[in-house]
């Protein structure tokens, strides 16, 4: 799958969002090294500590599925900026995805692509553990 019809995913993903309360929908899809997709939208809480955001849902979407290889994530808002993943779902994309590509896109459709290292340089992880 090419990043623009990944892009186009996680635009259609922002349908499975439920803002209940910031009404801020995001999209998630994750595509993993055997070309399977994984769609996730943010879920809000009344206890916005337990909110999940669209990349984690992505993520644990694909974990609980036996995925363990991912090429990329994309990521959409209805925002005009580029959306780009929260401290949390990075350090989860970090451990669980590796140094995959992050397609970041506004409300326009454009993309911006960086790599998890760049978006995370000093990940802890389970190097740090030993």
């Amino acid at each position: 799958m090419d990043y623009k019809s990944l892009s186009q995913k996680a635009i259609d993903a922002k349908k499975l969002s439920m803002p209940t309360y910031s009404k801020f929908r995001i999209g998630a899809a994750l595509l993993t090294e055997g070309d399977k997709l994984y769609l996730g939208g943010n879920i809000e809480s009344s206890s916005y500590s337990l909110t999940i955001c669209a990349e984690r849902t992505a993520v644990f979407k694909a974990i609980s599925e036996g995925e363990r290889k991912f090429k990329a994530i994309a990521i959409a808002s209805d925002a005009e900026n580029f959306i780009s993943p929260c401290g949390a779902c990075r350090q989860v994309m970090s451990d669980l995805c590796g140094d995959i590509d992050v397609i970041m896109l506004n409300s326009k459709g454009e993309q911006k692509i960086e790599k998890m290292s760049a978006l995370l340089p000093y990940a802890f992880s389970d190097k740090d553990l030993k």
